[in-house]
């Protein structure tokens, strides 16, 4: 596992550097947490309200600002993977994390560094594994305390006497909290076929477009899933598609009844993807998992709320 930022103790710089400096490293944590980039932005909001909301003398008072800050966002990401079991429950469909784009990718290169950008929370996510699709799925499965305990260790490397100020259980039992995560993360993750996947999403791109059921069923396994995520605020499939030609027929229909759909290869949480535009607007973020040359899992994310970083182009 690699680690998007080790743990930083040292004073907060009151200069626009440090701040961006520690604003990228909640945000990247936040977001591996909780899987959403507009909850993501709203923890790292409350910790710095919080953060000012203290008299000068008692900021200046915390030896270390870094970690009083990593503390104080743990913690509410804590409370708010527990309410969102709660939201998730009573959302319709299948909740899925929210994709994000390569925003240089996104903008054919073009992007400066405007103040605008840097307050993007999608410019400031780190790109490794631990933000691939398939990861982000997998912890979903996991309780807070868990997910929370993992990430804090595995990802961010912060110790286990650290992470048992933030989750409020001894080192030992946080031990055993991320020893579980680590198991479910460990049993999902199958060989990633990396020199395959771009070039199995590129031929199921041509396939769709082209509504070649078979070419389709051909590049999917037998027992593949796709998963959408419409959030009810789009007409959608609900409920996962099992199979490969099942889903492949699902995906010619599309193209039966959106003829003009533009579908362009993108990556996606860092890894090859597709963006499907109607009329030049996002419709669609497609994420993969691929194992044993074939493609076994789609995400696709339909939620307009979960496209916004993809629409700012």
């Amino acid at each position: 596992m690699t680690t998007p930022s080790a743990p930083q103790h040292g004073r907060l710089d009151p200069g626009p550097a440090g701040t961006a400096s520690e604003r990228r490293r909640l945000t990247n944590l936040a977001y591996r947490l909780l899987g959403s980039l507009a909850d993501a932005e709203d923890v790292v909001q409350e910790t710095y309200a919080r953060w000012y909301a203290m008299p000068a003398e008692r900021r200046a008072a915390v030896v270390s600002p870094g970690g009083w800050l990593t503390k104080v966002a743990g913690r509410v990401c804590l409370d708010l993977l527990g309410s969102a079991r709660v939201r998730r429950e009573r959302y319709v469909g299948e909740w899925l994390p929210e994709p994000l784009p390569d925003r240089a990718e996104l903008f054919g290169g073009r992007l400066g560094g405007s103040a605008a950008d840097a307050a993007d929370p999608a410019d400031q996510v780190t790109m490794d594994e631990s933000v691939h699709m398939a990861f982000l799925v997998v912890l979903e499965s996991t309780t807070p305390a868990e997910r929370v305990a993992f990430v804090l260790h595995d990802v961010f490397r912060y110790p286990f006497p650290e992470v048992a100020e933030i989750v409020g259980r001894s080192p030992a039992a946080c031990r055993k909290l991320a020893s579980s995560a680590r198991r479910r993360v460990r049993t999902a993750q199958r060989p990633a076929a990396a020199e395959h996947h771009a070039a199995l999403v590129r031929e199921f791109r041509r396939a769709w477009a082209a509504k070649d059921i078979g070419a389709l069923v051909g590049l999917l396994d037998p027992a593949a899933v796709s998963t959408p995520d419409s959030g009810g605020l789009v007409p959608a499939v609900l409920r996962p598609i099992v199979g490969s030609e099942a889903i492949a027929r699902g995906l010619a229909e599309v193209r039966e009844q959106q003829p003009g759909i533009e579908l362009l290869e993108r990556t996606v949480n860092g890894q090859p993807g597709l963006m499907a535009r109607l009329d030049g607007v996002p419709v669609s973020v497609l994420a993969f998992d691929v194992a044993d040359g074939r493609i076994t899992r789609i995400w696709a994310m339909r939620n307009p709320e979960k496209l916004r970083a993809w629409t700012a182009a």
